[in-house]
């Protein structure tokens, strides 16, 4: 991952490679443009396994935990290859570690992990979340979100983060016992200050804005290959390549009875079967790009986030302030025996008379009290106002250099894999042509 600066974090380095190879590019890639934790560990999620057991009501489940592996990186450059230390974690406690990185680096785009349940499913792979070919996305999923983290500037610093993948045992407790929960701003919170806050920063409710129109578009772009009619548009594609399968065993049980066009046929014939059994490497690659655009489909979760958060940090501000305000014409009011605006409090004293003296003082006693205080919460709020702003806006800066190389690249090739398979389907026939010549 890129840091602050200029650097960016490729998911694809060489156009030409597999998913696989890509997998382990990016892993290179991030080592070499990364921040601290990256370089002293390396870090991987080898495998998944399905296990059973009892959940915390005392029913029986199923359910998949992953192996995270770990070794320093002295030990590759010295030469040695140390057994990796390894430790087994759920999807459930991924989740828990990116709910508390989001509370507690609030003003961080923090990376997003794979989907729980498959969505815009392209072709005919299952979308059952126990099924092995999801549960392997979603293992190389969980792999790229743990990079992601570990090549971050702030991120990769985190003890949590850490002990996350170090420490098997009691690392819920370490967790819980930040008390990160209690932090929490609630969606109703975050609701309210969206509609009330006055003097929102643009360049925050652009971004936010950006973040709804980046999600849209590229929630469209998925459901081109899997809904509805371009679903079937896509399955006819399929089907292509399976009546190459068709035409190879058409052409070999043909050769059997031709003495003269037997070798032409027979060729051809194997040409056609190759053809055809291309398509489940091509439909793999397909999936390994609608996993990078589904990164940043749920990246955009998180960008809005962070601006929503301005928002509350903004709207705090602004009720403090006003607050603050209030407090000083109370004050006035009281010192000069005037009522400035309408007030139940006018009312009264018209209604059964002025305060004395000695009331009077108390209250300004005490208003003075609560506008030192108010003036230090208004100071307070716009210096972490000011400190947000100031934070949040470099790593969005960071998150849209990365943004912008990652989908640059996996359109690039993408693009190269549909031409790629274009020459395939002509050089097919090019070479059963050849076959036939030689009849």
């Amino acid at each position: 991952m890129a840091d602050s600066g200029s650097e960016d974090i490729a998911v694809i380095g060489n156009t030409d490679l597999t998913p696989s190879e890509s997998e382990n590019n990016l892993k290179n890639t991030m080592v070499e443009k990364g921040t601290s934790l990256l370089k002293r560990m390396e870090i991987s999620v080898a495998e998944a396994e399905k296990r059973t057991g009892k959940n915390a009501v005392n029913m029986q489940e199923t359910y998949t935990v992953y192996l995270i592996e770990t070794r320093p990186v002295d030990a590759a450059s010295e030469g040695t290859n140390p057994v990796p230390d390894s430790l087994w974690r759920r999807y459930s406690e991924f989740e828990l570690l990116r709910n508390y990185l989001l509370v507690t680096y609030p003003f961080v785009v923090v990376p997003p992990l794979p989907e729980k349940r498959a969505e815009f499913v392209w072709h005919k792979l299952s979308a059952d979340n126990m099924d092995p070919d999801f549960v392997e996305r979603r293992r190389v999923g969980l792999e790229n979100f743990l990079l992601r983290v570990a090549s971050h500037p702030v991120l990769s610093s985190d003890k949590i983060f850490y002990s996350f993948l170090t420490e098997e045992n009691g690392w819920k407790e370490t967790v819980f016992e930040t008390g990160f929960q209690a932090k929490a701003d609630s969606r109703l919170k975050a609701l309210n200050a969206t509609f009330r806050v006055k003097n929102p920063d643009k360049r925050f409710a652009e971004m936010k804005h950006y973040g709804d129109e980046l999600q849209s578009v590229i929630s469209q772009l998925l459901r081109v290959r899997a809904v509805g009619e371009n679903k079937r548009a896509a399955d006819r594609l399929y089907g292509v390549y399976k009546v190459h399968g068709n035409y190879g065993r058409v052409f070999s049980e043909w050769s059997a009875i031709e003495k003269e066009m037997g070798d032409g046929l027979q060729s051809a014939g194997h040409h056609m079967d190759a053809y055809a059994a291309s398509v489940d490497d091509i439909l793999e690659e397909e999936e390994h790009y609608a996993d990078q655009l589904k990164e940043y489909l749920f990246y955009a979760d998180a960008l809005r986030a962070v601006c929503r958060k301005h928002e509350l940090t903004q709207y705090e501000l602004e009720m403090a302030a006003q607050d603050l305000t209030s407090k000083k014409q109370q004050r006035e009011e009281l010192a000069t025996g005037t009522v400035r605006t309408f007030s139940l409090k006018g009312m009264t004293s018209k209604l059964f008379g002025q305060e004395t003296p000695e009331q009077r003082e108390a209250k300004l006693k005490m208003l003075e009290t609560q506008i030192e205080e108010g003036e230090e919460l208004v100071k307070e709020r716009n210096e972490e106002c000011d400190e947000f702003v100031k934070s949040a806006w470099v790593d969005i800066e960071r998150f849209k250099e990365q943004k912008d190389h990652d989908l640059r690249e996996a359109l690039i090739s993408y693009a190269i894999m549909q031409i790629s398979m274009c020459k395939k389907g002509i050089q097919v026939w090019n070479n059963a042509k050849e076959c036939f010549s030689k009849m």
